[in-house]
């Protein structure tokens, strides 16, 4: 009898199993063999359209805007109340040429904006460390090389370390920094002499510079840092609407600016001697004063051509300056890395010379002189679609250059996260880089 009822017990259990695969509600595979169950994907923010999460450390305020030599509505001896979007100082009027070294204030200002639309945001800041997918550090490395003691000899220099030394301590105390070997966090170093005491203490990190002429090798690449663009110095030109552009600028080639530089900046007294006295040709001498800026505003607006060559590194503002002038750029420089070079395609308005090419009596000018008007129209047309990428603002504005370093931020996230697994379950020292 109970032998019977066994069997029957059985025939009962199969045809209940039968049926649940046929409907689908048991996973026999993964029941009787987990470990052929695919894990759970967790998909790279790349993979996403959502904004990039980041995180922003707050830092005390002599790490940033207690640089700006303003008061905000918050009392000035609260070193430790937190900077918002209703008492963020605004960037000096009467900073100068320190502006084009501003880079860190406007991403800072960015994650401070709480304000409508932030489906055209690249980045939103997020209060949960954990919910990030990067880490924004807030520290004006250039502000602080230019505020203390920028000469280099200056005893102030000392705050400049100190400062440097502070925020190396505070880093390493976070977990966050310390689960990601810092590889994860931003770090803006715009200005060539930006952290330069203990800048290859941070080498893992994401580092926005502006080009790579102070850097060695093993601390910054294209394969993990951003290139920025310079904060323009000049006025970007508006009305730019003549009925004939090419013709309503009369001078064919514009440089206005320091000839004196270091390394391959040296070619600009070269140039010198080789573009003076040629009658559509502006070359000049200058230091960026108040008045000279204006100027060279100016000169630019009534340029067909900005010459742009190396200074004490491989770029300079000057660039920049040109772009938003709808001046068409000739940029000399081997050493050059342009920003968002993966979206753009900066001979499509600009042109360029080796350095040469530029040295060769006479080649430079005639080059331009036999350049085609329309296809000048061309690059100029362009220079006026593009030149909104190159401006830093606040509130951040669609497709403005706060929002496309972000997104180059984001596009170094994959190398980013192969790094950090890569390094926890190595075992040895890197192989790969061994090998090299």
């Amino acid at each position: 009898m109970y032998g019977k009822a066994a069997i029957c017990l059985t025939f009962v259990i199969l045809f209940l199993i039968s049926c649940s695969i046929y409907v689908g509600t048991i996973d026999l595979r993964s029941y009787f063999f987990p470990l052929l169950q695919s894990p759970p994907v967790s998909r790279s923010v790349c993979a996403t359209d959502r904004p990039l999460r980041v995180y922003m450390y707050d830092l005390p305020r002599k790490f940033h805007v207690g640089m700006l030599g303003r008061r905000s509505s918050v009392e000035e001896g609260d070193e430790n109340a937190p900077i918002t979007m209703e008492n963020l100082p605004p960037w000096p009027s009467t900073s100068g040429i320190k502006r084009q070294h501003s880079v860190e204030y406007w991403l800072m200002a960015s994650l401070l904006y709480d304000g409508d639309g932030d489906e055209d945001r690249e980045a939103v800041r997020v209060s949960d460390p954990e919910a990030a997918d990067a880490f924004f550090v807030p520290f004006f490395s250039s502000l602080s090389f230019n505020t203390h003691g920028h000469n280099m000899t200056d005893p102030e220099t000392e705050i400049d370390r100190k400062l440097q030394v502070e925020l190396l301590e505070f880093l390493r105390q976070s977990k966050y920094y310390q689960r990601s070997g810092g590889r994860d966090h931003v770090i803006p170093m715009t200005h060539p002499n930006a952290f330069r005491f203990l800048r290859q203490q941070l080498n893992a990190s994401v580092l926005v510079v502006v080009d790579f002429g102070r850097y060695p090798k093993t601390m910054s690449s294209l394969s993990k840092d951003v290139v920025a663009p310079y904060v323009h110095v000049v006025d970007t030109f508006i009305d730019d609407n003549p009925p004939d552009p090419y013709e309503s600028r009369s001078t064919l080639l514009f440089f206005r600016g320091n000839t004196v530089r270091k390394d391959e900046g040296k070619i600009r007294v070269k140039l010198a001697k080789l573009l003076s006295g040629i009658d559509d040709v502006h070359y000049e001498k200058s230091v960026a004063t108040p008045n000279n800026i204006k100027m060279s505003t100016k000169g630019m607006r009534l340029s067909k051509f900005c010459l742009h060559p190396a200074g004490d590194t491989p770029s300079s503002c000057r660039l920049f300056d040109a772009i938003v002038s709808h001046c068409v750029p000739v940029i000399i420089s081997d050493k050059i890395e342009l920003p968002y070079e993966d979206e753009i395609d900066y001979s499509e308005f600009s042109i360029f010379f080796s350095m040469k090419e530029a040295l060769e009596p006479g080649y430079l000018v005639n080059q331009l002189r036999q350049f085609p008007k329309d296809r000048w129209i061309q690059m100029w047309k362009r220079l006026k679609n593009i030149s909104h990428h190159y401006e830093f603002q606040y509130p951040p504005k669609k497709e403005d250059a706060v929002n496309m370093l972000w997104r180059q931020v984001k596009h170094k996230l994959p190398g980013v996260q192969l790094a950090v697994h890569r390094s926890r379950r190595l075992k040895v020292p890197d192989w790969w880089r061994r090998r090299r």
